[in-house]
């Protein structure tokens, strides 16, 4: 682990997006929550609050942080089709919450897929990327459109 003892405290951010891509037939029937597993959207919502705050049990040098907030949010995307995914971390600390953002992004990914997976293997995982941050030594940095 970095030490970060000598790191003032402050307000951290962090914003990441991804998503998953599927069958127009399997974004319906998640639209129409008739999968056998239950309610994917919600299932994948919580999955991804507590993905983010065991970050530090999944990513072995992580820190583990208190987080004042996490939100993730999962819209449905007939153009993928898919869904997309987005999470917000929070907290008042030492280093940054990329790293629990980004991995509530990806739990909830794949929990969309495991839910899925029985009416479409073929389902693509992507685009799971940081997209902004603030807080910390090095300021606030935003994805370009470009990037």
């Amino acid at each position: 682990m970095v030490d970060v003892s000598e790191k003032p405290v402050t307000a951290r951010y962090a914003r990441a997006t991804g998503s998953i891509r599927m069958k127009a037939e399997t974004l319906e029937a998640i639209r129409r929550n008739s999968l056998a597993k239950g309610d994917v959207l919600s299932v994948a919502r919580v999955a991804g609050v507590l993905a983010a705050k065991r970050t530090a049990e999944l990513i072995p040098l992580c820190h583990t942080l208190p987080l004042s907030d996490i939100q993730v949010d999962l819209t449905l995307d007939d153009e993928l089709p898919g869904v997309r995914c987005e999470a917000t971390a929070r907290t008042n600390g030492q280093t940054g919450v990329e790293m629990e953002a980004i991995s509530a992004v990806a739990i909830s990914l794949v929990t969309v897929y495991d839910m899925a997976k029985a009416i479409d293997r073929h389902m693509s995982i992507g685009d799971i990327c940081l997209q902004e941050k603030t807080g910390g030594r090095s300021g606030s940095w935003k994805r370009s459109a470009e990037a």
